[in-house]
């Protein structure tokens, strides 16, 4: 996500190189630049003016710190003000009291906000409610069926009782009540946010099930549109907060950087794929860094302790740390590591790569060589992964037709492991670590 974005900004301040004071020529000409940066962004105009008039007030009234050069004092201001902008401390999302609790879902067509509905439930069901599901746009049967299919995936109870949205939305609020569902999340019919009587449908379904909360689902590639749409929902049926959807796509960030300084609503969170469980709390400090190419590791500590089974690879590091290291564990490895999304986008949130995933382009890496290291490692015998001491020509050759690969492929695998073994080994050990590095798979 923002990764046009992140690469303008990233040239902007490569282009701030003099030391000591900040002037305002330097100034004025990095501003223009974020300026156009933003504007192509799709960043609402008024947003844009107000966070270069903060950060143009800092940079000039600021000294430079020790040991920083312009470039980064401005990064500095940059990236503060853009938190700002972007709804300043994370809001986290709280369940208001209720039993149950009504979420109503808004949205236009195509925002995803079925999904987003599908998601929020899973979330909710693993922090141990019972979320029940409401499909209320009898006049798209293809959003009805959707809401069941997902509901069977996640395991959540689906329902849509009624002849009129707004009975569907009362009934299901009653079932809940006696069968013991504490959250009901009611999702409404979509639209434009022009269609008078879509929205008017939308206020009666709110005045039916009372809601004791509001969200929004915004399409995250709509840019500033996400600001009109959601004005047109705050009139009529209020709104309490947003789900950034799509963040996954091709987000210019316009909707993100617009959406909260314009309506005073926090993002609670944002979708970040097509699974379930694709659903992320919204961390303007976080956005921010990763908008400047500063990386994200909190969110990625957060996603391998949400993704990665922890007994599994802490096993396998013991056996590691012990110069115990086997092919088993270096496949253990890569599987913990492929369940957290492309090696991309985790290189992406590592600090230290300006221009964020544009620059790992310089990087050649390489997903499909990760998927063949694993064949490789599948088509051994379990006596083979403990001992590749054994594994002579025909073992090669026989490895190499099982995984659709070739002997010098078999060989590069094993020349790699050997390396990251003698390098784990003097790990444990605390030895000085040996020359030759072993190569990543996928670099």
């Amino acid at each position: 996500m923002f990764d046009s974005l992140t690469g303008q900004f990233d040239r902007v301040f490569r282009k701030l190189k003099s030391k000591g004071k900040l002037h305002p020529k330097q100034v004025d000409n990095a501003l223009g630049d974020i300026r156009t940066a933003l504007l192509e962004a799709d960043v609402a105009v008024d947003v844009v003016d107000d966070f270069l008039a903060r950060v143009k007030a800092r940079a000039l009234g600021a000294e430079v710190m020790k040991n920083l050069n312009p470039g980064q004092q401005v990064v500095r201001i940059v990236r503060e003000e853009l938190q700002v902008t972007l709804g300043g401390e994370h809001k986290p999302f709280i369940l208001p009291n209720g039993n149950p609790v009504v979420i109503m879902m808004a949205g236009v067509q195509g925002s995803g906000k079925t999904t987003a509905c599908a998601k929020l439930a899973t979330l909710l069901k693993e922090k141990g409610k019972h979320p029940l599901l409401v499909a209320c746009d009898l006049q798209r049967p293809a959003a009805i069926e959707q809401l069941f299919t997902l509901g069977r995936e996640i395991g959540v109870p689906v329902v849509s009782d009624g002849n009129k949205p707004e009975k569907v939305a009362k009934n299901a609020v009653k079932q809940a009540e006696r069968e013991g569902q504490d959250v009901v999340i009611v999702d409404t019919a979509g639209r434009l946010h022009v269609d008078d009587d879509m929205m008017k449908e939308a206020r009666r379904v709110k005045d039916a099930c009372r809601p004791q909360m509001v969200l929004m689902a915004c399409d995250a590639m709509t840019g500033q549109d996400a600001v009109v749409q959601a004005r047109a929902f705050m009139h009529t049926v209020d709104t309490d907060g947003f789900i950034l959807t799509k963040l996954d796509g091709d987000a210019r960030g316009g909707a993100a950087l617009s959406i909260t300084h314009e309506t005073g609503r926090p993002v609670y969170f944002v979708g970040t794929g097509e699974k379930p469980g694709d659903l992320e709390p919204f961390y303007p400090d976080r956005i921010a860094s990763r908008i400047l190419g500063m990386g994200d590791v909190l969110g990625l500590i957060d996603k391998a302790e949400k993704q990665m089974d922890a007994d599994a690879a802490k096993e396998s590091a013991e056996r590691i740390l012990k110069a115990q290291f086997t092919l088993d564990d270096f496949l253990v490895q890569m599987r913990e590591m492929k369940k957290m999304g492309s090696l991309s986008d985790i290189l992406a949130m590592m600090p230290g790569i300006p221009g964020g995933k544009n620059a790992l382009k310089d990087l050649q890496v390489d997903e499909k060589e990760v998927g063949r290291t694993e064949a490789i490692i599948l088509s051994m015998t379990p006596g083979e992964r403990q001992n590749p001491s054994i594994i002579g020509g025909p073992r090669r050759l026989r490895i190499a037709r099982g995984s659709g690969t070739t002997t010098q492929d078999v060989n590069g695998l094993l020349k790699q492991f050997e390396q990251a073994k003698r390098m784990m080994k003097a790990f444990g050990g605390g030895k000085k670590m040996p020359k030759g590095m072993p190569r990543i798979p996928g670099f």
